[in-house]
């Protein structure tokens, strides 16, 4: 075993740079090798540590039917993107692998431990009730995070069988501990413990940048995204109210202030625009070490995969809707980069300088992890699931108020103009009218075959109102990874090109939707994910 470090952590825009322990072989976390943790303010600072320094953005993305092959003409710059685009184990081991995302969830982990240990020994003080409310929900999140890259999606019929991964509740007093996977029953049960006793906890007051931690209505959107997952639909509901308010629409973005009354349209500043933290929208903002902002941004690096304007003309933010075409959609009004890769002002990237005069140091981004306005999202299709079709429509409308504008002439918008607001009639009959995408891609479309597990849809109205949430989900979370969860969750079968090869099919029921664990991981006694052999 290799010994203990210590491993410096950017805490990008939160102003402070904080150590943390870390290891490199899993789960190893040795209390002899940490400070003393015994005081309020010790306490707190070590919860900055307590989320992901990395992202599994690149990969998602790579994977999901948001990327195509441009053809060896153009470059990859690391071979995770070409594996991940071709759905193999992967076998790199940079900043955006699945060694590097196991291992930073762990490390977050691992201080929430140490926090609600270090709280435990100090008498559980009502003080420090909110940094355990906040230690909480960290753990939670790693583990769902974890889970939803290296397992399957949450089946309730199968997920007594189904592989988890080890749910870490205390810090580690052993060098080489046994672990096992369990199943995703269990799994889910824990994470769905540890949200429950915090939400009541959380308090924003003792945050200085609430918007970089799990304030309130972070965890109430995370509780929203994770029961959605799990099939509370009920508390989807509940949960995503509390974040809403009684009008939705003065969480969401300003996409018109954004992209039409700020004038002209400027990469940075749609970027920062997007990731301001005093933005309602912007929930919870996170900074990580990855190079996803230069891979899918608007930069000749990694083109050989990636959000194609063929692809985007098609199928995602320029392909006609209900509000017509791509000028009407505001996100997507512009966009910036090259055929191989179609950008929105969303994923910067940002390079942190250890050595300025040799040019050594650390790409960076800020990932929104969690918005209001996939919390709506969240909400419509849980009264969709449930049948409540009214109330999605309701919902659909909230997006479409601030997501587009009816324009009578789309390059001279004037404050007349108006969103599209629409009926669930004129939901169904739009999509109803679309047919879905084959899978030789033979003809692209924005309609996609849906295979839900562990709960069924009725043909007809239901059907294509969940394909609407599919197809405004996917537009919302466009470069966020998130449209990877969706295609797991509803069993959506897609293909990827290769070039001088036939199309590769990512069947309903393929293992590959369940990443591959880290190798050294596999070598330390855990079970691998299955392959078809």
């Amino acid at each position: 075993m290799k010994n203990m470090k210590k491993n410096s952590l950017l805490y990008i825009l939160a102003g402070s740079i904080v150590t943390l322990a870390s290891c490199a072989d899993f789960l190893d976390t040795m209390p002899d090798n940490r400070a003393e943790v015994n005081t309020e303010s010790k306490i707190t600072n070590l919860l900055v540590s307590a989320y992901p320094s990395k992202t599994d953005v690149a990969l998602t993305e790579m994977a999901s039917d948001n990327a195509v092959d441009n053809g060896s003409r153009y470059s990859i710059e690391d071979k995770a993107q070409e594996e991940a685009y071709l759905w193999k184990d992967i076998t790199s081991t940079g900043n955006d692998s699945p060694k590097s995302y196991w291992d930073a969830c762990y490390n977050a982990i691992a201080s929430a431990n140490q926090a609600l240990k270090a709280i435990e020994e100090m008498g559980n003080p009502a003080n420090l009730q909110a940094q355990r409310g906040e230690a909480l929900m960290c753990r939670a999140y790693g583990h769902f995070a974890l889970a939803n890259f290296f397992c399957l999606p949450y089946n309730p019929e199968t997920a007594e069988h189904d592989l988890g991964i080890p749910y870490s509740d205390k810090p580690e007093t052993e060098v080489a501990p046994s672990y096992q996977r369990g199943n995703m029953k269990d799994l889910y049960a824990k994470i769905n413990e540890d949200i429950e006793e915090a939400l009541p906890l959380v308090n924003d007051a003792i945050y200085k940048v609430p918007k970089y931690h799990f304030n309130k209505k972070a965890a109430y959107a995370f509780a929203a995204r994770f029961n959605l997952y799990y099939k509370k639909l009920d508390n989807v509901i509940k949960y995503a109210n509390v974040v809403l308010g009684a009008v939705p629409q003065k969480m969401l973005k300003n996409w018109y202030g954004i992209v039409i009354e700020s004038g002209t349209p400027n990469w940075d500043n749609r970027v920062d625009a997007y990731i301001n933290a005093s933005d309602p929208a912007n929930l919870l903002l996170l900074p990580v070490s990855s190079s996803w902002g230069y891979w899918g941004g608007p930069y000749n690096i990694g083109t050989r995969y990636g959000h194609s304007k063929d692809l985007c003309m098609v199928e995602t933010g320029r392909a006609i809707g209900m509000w017509g075409n791509h000028q009407q959609l505001l996100p997507f009004k512009n966009v910036w980069g090259m055929d191989q890769k179609f950008a929105v002002g969303k994923i910067g990237g940002y390079f942190f300088y250890t050595d300025k005069v040799n040019g050594i140091g650390y790409r960076k981004n800020v990932i929104l992890t969690f918005s209001a306005d996939e919390t709506l999202l969240c909400r419509a299709e849980a009264y969709a699931l449930k049948g409540m079709l009214n109330e999605a429509t309701v919902d659909i409308n909230s997006w479409l108020s601030t997501h587009t504008r009816m324009f009578a002439d789309p390059n001279k918008p004037t404050p007349g103009d108006v969103p599209l607001q629409v009926t669930t009639e004129e939901i169904v009959n739009f999509y109803k009218a679309i047919k879905c995408m084959p899978l030789d891609n033979s003809e692209r479309t924005i309609k996609k075959e849906i295979n839900p597990i562990g709960f069924t849809l009725a043909e007809g109205d239901q059907k294509e109102i969940i394909q609407c949430i599919l197809h405004l989900r996917r537009i919302e979370t466009i470069h966020e990874g998130l449209r990877w969860q969706d295609i797991k969750r509803y069993r959506i079968e897609i293909s990827h090109n290769r070039e001088g090869l036939t199309n590769d099919v990512l069947a309903a029921d393929d293992p590959r939707r369940a990443f591959q664990l880290p190798a050294d991981v596999i070598s330390a006694g855990l079970e691998a994910n299955p392959r078809n052999k």
